[in-house]
């Protein structure tokens, strides 16, 4: 069913008038948005841990080492997760029972050499079996049983 043509002008909202919506609702999001700068700002000169999550700090990611694989909820992991988090982030038991600490670029699990794939023995990274002709290597020392790999580097 067609529409009706209505007038703008009839009532007030021809060409300029919509202009001045616009124009104001424009102004007012603008308003909006500078009232969040300053709050953000304000907040963060008033209190910095409140908003740390953002970047975690150097000194909270610890040394202890990560603990793979790792069990949190009834999961289980072989690599750094971001579950829960903005920041990767690893066990250190191999239940997870609350300690934890962020992942920094050394902690993904090593490649398992040798470890079996299909009937072959593998001492290093292979592309055997990558449909996107990608070196990688396993997790376990059987790929065929456990099935939990990673991708090797780009030099590999």
């Amino acid at each position: 069913m067609k529409q009706p043509y209505m007038n703008l002008n009839h009532y007030g909202m021809g060409p300029k008038s919509t202009n001045a919506i616009a124009t104001a609702q424009q102004l007012e999001v603008m308003r909006l948005l500078v009232g969040w700068m300053l709050l953000a700002g304000w907040m963060y000169g008033l209190n910095a841990d409140l908003i740390a999550h953002l970047h975690p700090p150097i000194s909270a990611i610890s040394t202890i080492p990560c603990v793979f694989p790792f069990t949190y909820g009834d999961i289980i992991y072989y690599n750094c997760v971001s579950v829960h988090s903005d920041f990767d982030w690893c066990s250190l038991d191999s239940h997870f029972k609350g300690r934890w600490r962020y992942c920094t670029a050394r902690d993904p699990p090593p490649c398992i050499f040798p470890f079996t794939f299909r009937k072959t023995t593998f001492d290093n990274c292979t592309k055997e079996g990558y449909i996107l002709n990608r070196s990688w290597c396993s997790l376990t020392s059987n790929y065929n049983k456990d099935r939990r790999w990673k991708q090797c580097s780009p030099q590999k």
